[in-house]
């Protein structure tokens, strides 16, 4: 949509779709009322239809997560076929285009890349399937691999991104990268998610405070900030906080009812 508030796009893109469903997916679990539950559960059913119009990998994916909600409420034969169906299609294209030196589900790691490792990790827990999960975990390794330099995370930059065999661009570094997720429990993958985060509070690769006033900048350059607040830039600031945060409330009620177990157990 312009400023202008006239929409530029006959159809929308399939990011958009994908997008949307992973938000409708997440409020059928987490809205607070039951009556938005219903009405997102509802248009996720109708969007349900469109998944085998999808041929991308980033709105499969942003799709796979939506599921993975949608599941942890109501565990229906339509939802685990439609993540088969797409879990499917990621690991097949990670299949076609691993190698010894490169564990990706495409020629380029390009934006939003860890969303793609954690939606085969959610998919692999959401029906307990390890094929899915090995998948998710191996690529979430090399990622780690390719973004994390001296503890610094260093998100791959949108000038000229990473393509396999050539060079690994360094900026521009987008929000959108470092947005923190809680898929798996694994303390050094909660160690890594930390860097994350870190990075909008200035532990980057400029020393630049990312976050200010609630907002968050739209980049980092070489040798400039994008000082322009959008929302994407936003919400990826608001979302890793609030993952992350609620990670650390869970790993600490867990630590603090371990020795109750532990004497109930001995008792």
């Amino acid at each position: 949509m312009s400023h202008s508030r006239s929409w530029l796009d006959a159809v929308g893109t399939q990011d958009s779709y994908g997008r949307a469903m992973w938000s409708l997916g997440y409020g059928m679990r987490h809205a607070p009322t039951q009556a938005w539950r219903r009405l997102c559960t509802k248009l996720f059913d109708r969007g349900l239809h469109a998944i085998d119009t999808l041929d991308y990998i980033h709105p499969r994916a942003y799709t796979l997560l939506g599921l993975s909600h949608a599941l942890a409420t109501r565990d229906e034969s339509r939802y685990v076929a439609a993540t088969r169906y797409l879990a499917d299609a990621l690991t097949s294209a990670y299949e076609r285009e691993r190698g010894d030196d490169w564990r990706w589900f495409a020629p380029a790691m390009t934006y939003d890349n860890a969303r793609l490792p954690e939606a085969m990790i959610r998919s692999g827990s959401a029906l307990a399937d390890e094929r899915y999960m090995e998948t998710g975990m191996t690529t979430l390794r090399f990622y780690e691999g390719v973004t994390l330099e001296s503890g610094i995370f260093v998100p791959i930059g949108n000038h000229g991104w990473y393509p396999r065999g050539g060079p690994r661009a360094i900026y521009a570094q987008q929000p959108l990268e470092a947005a923190a997720y809680d898929a798996t429990s694994d303390s050094q993958h909660f160690t890594y998610a930390e860097l994350g985060l870190a990075w909008f509070y200035g532990k980057n690769s400029r020393n630049e405070t990312m976050a200010h006033g609630g907002g968050c900048y739209d980049g980092l350059d070489a040798d400039s900030v994008n000082y322009n607040m959008g929302a994407e830039s936003t919400l990826a600031l608001l979302a890793g906080a609030y993952a992350l945060g609620a990670l650390r409330m869970r790993s600490t009620s867990s630590a603090r009812l371990t020795p109750l177990r532990s004497i109930s157990r001995s008792g």
